[in-house]
């Protein structure tokens, strides 16, 4: 059986990322990209990575960052996984010759199968909801319909998801993993522990035959 893992995006303090730890996360996500609520700088970044007990991954989501930028925060933040949240190319989420995991914002038309095996490469695709408004973290959700039933990378579900949807959410689509940030804030870039503790408990009750 499998049981989705968790990661819980836009932490921007230690207290915080090491509670979601403790609650279970698998990952946590650090966010890069300055218009967001949720950006943390590079100090603090390195600092939270440095904190996270084993067996925590530590993720640095990008949206087309210039590579001196990238580089700088590559070299003072130990990060397990790379998360290209805009319109990277494949070559450039492979110059880093890092682990990574790509974002597709879902809409009608496009094609997942063919995305995915641009991206071949990739630790797993991660598919959260389209809005002109943001490349991500918007907490909207998109039709999960929209999904094929098999894709060739490992399925991350992100996208509007909170502590009472994620069940219903998991038993559609059948993802490997669940990405979450809004659904679990009392503000925009602040989490609420007591969000993130049901999420995480509704989460792992989950499970799917493999």
């Amino acid at each position: 059986m499998v049981i989705p893992r968790i990661k819980i995006c836009g932490l921007r303090d230690i207290a915080t990322a090491q509670a979601v730890a403790r609650l279970g996360a698998d990952a946590v996500g650090l966010v890069f990209y300055r218009p967001s609520p949720r950006y943390v700088e590079i100090e603090a970044a390195a600092a939270i990575a440095r904190a996270l007990p084993a067996f925590v991954s530590c993720v640095g989501l990008f949206v087309d960052c210039p590579e001196a930028e990238m580089a700088a925060i590559l070299e003072r933040v130990p990060l397990d996984l790379l998360q290209f949240h805009g319109d990277e190319t494949p070559e450039q989420c492979r110059r880093w010759q890092r682990p990574y995991i790509k974002a597709v914002r879902v809409k009608p038309g496009l094609d997942l199968l063919e995305y995915a095996g641009r991206y071949a490469d990739a630790r797993g695709l991660l598919c959260d909801a389209y809005s002109p408004a943001a490349p991500g973290g918007t907490g909207e959700r998109f039709d999960w319909g929209l999904l094929p039933a098999q894709l060739p990378l490992p399925l991350i579900l992100s996208g509007g998801l909170d502590p009472d949807n994620v069940v219903a959410a998991v038993a559609q689509v059948r993802p490997w993993a669940v990405d979450v940030s809004s659904g679990v804030e009392r503000a925009r870039g602040s989490k609420d522990l007591e969000r993130v503790a049901r999420f995480i408990a509704a989460a792992k009750q989950t499970s799917f035959s493999g």
